[in-house]
Parts: C-alpha cells; structure tokens; sequence
C-alpha cells in the first residue's frame, strides 16, 4: 500500500496544532492494511491515517512533539471510545447542546 506521508503529516500537524494533550498511538499491520497511528486528544477526539511503517510512525511523532505508545502495549485510552460514543449518541439525538453526554434527558 502507498501511503501519501505528506498527506498524513500535514492532516497530524493540524489535527495537533488545533487540539490539547494530542498522543500518538501505533497500531500493527494487518493482512488487509498497513501500520496507522490514531491520534487522540485530551478530550478523547481521534483521527487515524496509515503510515507504512514503525520507523515513520516515531518520526512523525518525534516531528510533532508528541508522544507515541504501541497499542498492543497500552490499548487504546479509554477517553477515545467515550468520545465516540458521545458521538454516536449526538448523532442518534439523544444529547442535547450544553448537556454533557453522561446527562440522561429528562424525558428519556
């Protein structure tokens, strides 16, 4: 798979320099993708693109000043899936704006 690591690097940079406490998590190749880091925030936003391999994964997060954990280490932060979740609940309608997602609705 060829990986556009001028793509990846400039999506990380803006992703990083627009959100807090950004860390980089390497996942492993499988049968069917590359090697892909997921960055994940402070408050548990994500964003995940392959970047073919372990060397470019640590050089990129060297670039960005951030740190890098290897997912089969440390699984992955509990405030990524809170963050989705949140996200599936706001799509399905059952948050409201100023609400935080744990804030069950009256009328539920």
């Amino acid at each position: 798979m060829n990986v556009d690591l001028g793509a990846v690097q400039s999506h990380f940079a803006q992703f990083t320099q627009t959100r807090r406490g950004v860390e980089a998590f390497l996942e492993p190749a499988t049968n069917v993708s590359t090697q892909s880091v997921v960055l994940v925030a402070t408050d548990g936003e994500w964003t995940r693109r392959a970047v073919g391999s372990r060397a470019a994964a640590y050089e990129m997060a060297a670039g960005l000043g951030i740190p890098i954990y290897d997912v089969l280490l440390t699984g992955y932060p509990s405030r990524m899936r809170e963050w989705s979740s949140r996200q599936r609940q706001d799509r399905r309608g059952l948050t409201r704006p100023g609400l935080r997602s744990d804030d069950r609705r009256e009328d539920d």
